[in-house]
């Protein structure tokens, strides 16, 4: 009878059968899509739980050789993000453990986790507050030039595009003309009520919901900050989306808009200043897209720190 040690001896292993007529290294194999928990601290102490979705790889450098160990991949992919809050330190270690799981075949390891974050932000005049859930993605990468690690996320906001806003006051300005002789006094209460109608507002600029899809690689040690990086963006923009609105809220919110009047070339700009300014940030790459309302198609923009062989010529 055999033991269940001796059944497990016995199993064959295929990947370790050599094919002559397809040998050759492989760039990258391993998993994508695997389900597991992760812990992550956005920057605030609170280290929240989320479901994320993870890419395992390493490469394989023996031609001589079907397959790597994705069982191992696996394997430490739970060990590790299932117990291990998500930071830097942690995901190079797992690199390391990646390959020497793999000595015998592969020298570079990468892994991608998504996932979402939620973040409660305030309203922008009531009491009441709600919960914003941003996704997340980090890549990290440990090969020859090291370890590398980089943060994604997006931040949606509103749009008002000034032309269309110039537009919308001179006619505003030629419906004031006819309502108005120009050869007699001008009342101010009658002004202020005409302001008040639907006449007052005869004409609005189109306005729309854009996104800002950022890509940040931080300097050495420093920690994987959110938070900051949202309210960074945001402040920058001045119109990011609101969760709990009251009527005083929704005012306050047309009048950010009113005030915070963009093309995406605009917004671009100002996020790359906003960006440039924080020294935690090494390079980044940020894609503007404004989802048009004039138009059935999207206005984009790019901006990247400039950083010789970094982000700058990505699309």
């Amino acid at each position: 009878m055999h033991t269940h040690e001796n059944t497990v001896r016995l199993m064959p292993d295929v990947a370790t059968q050599a094919q002559p007529h397809l040998a050759g290294a492989l760039d990258w194999v391993g998993m994508d899509g695997i389900e597991v928990p992760v812990r992550f601290d956005a920057g605030d102490g609170d280290v929240q739980r989320s479901s994320a979705q993870v890419g395992a790889f390493v490469n394989l450098t023996r031609p001589d050789r079907r397959g790597i160990h994705m069982s191992r991949l696996y394997l430490l992919v739970d060990e590790y993000l299932s117990a291990q809050t998500l930071d830097a330190s942690m995901l190079e270690s797992l690199l390391r453990a990646f390959l020497d799981s793999h000595k015998d075949l592969a020298d570079r390891a990468r892994i991608s986790i998504r996932f979402d974050q939620l973040v409660r932000r305030a309203a922008l005049r009531s009491a009441n507050s709600g919960w914003r859930a941003y996704p997340v993605s980090i890549e990290a990468s440990l090969c020859e030039e090291g370890f590398r690690i980089e943060l994604g996320t997006e931040v949606v906001y509103s749009s008002t595009c000034p032309a269309s806003a110039a537009l919308s006051r001179q006619l505003i300005q030629e419906q004031f003309a006819k309502d108005f002789d120009a050869g007699k006094p001008v009342e101010h209460a009658a002004v202020l009520a005409w302001l008040g109608s639907e006449k007052g507002i005869v004409a609005t600029p189109h306005a729309q919901r854009s996104v800002a899809r950022l890509l940040v690689r931080f300097v050495d040690g420093a920690p994987l900050d959110l938070i900051s990086l949202l309210d960074r963006v945001e402040q920058s923009l001045g119109t990011p989306v609101q969760t709990a609105v009251k009527r005083e809220d929704e005012q306050a919110f047309a009048l950010a808009n009113g005030g915070n009047l963009m093309f995406c070339e605009d917004a671009a700009r100002r996020i790359q200043r906003a960006l440039d300014a924080d020294n935690r940030i090494a390079d980044f790459h940020v894609r503007l897209e404004h989802q048009e309302s004039l138009h059935p198609h999207d206005a984009v923009a790019y901006a990247s720190k400039g950083v010789a062989g970094g982000y700058g010529d990505r699309a």
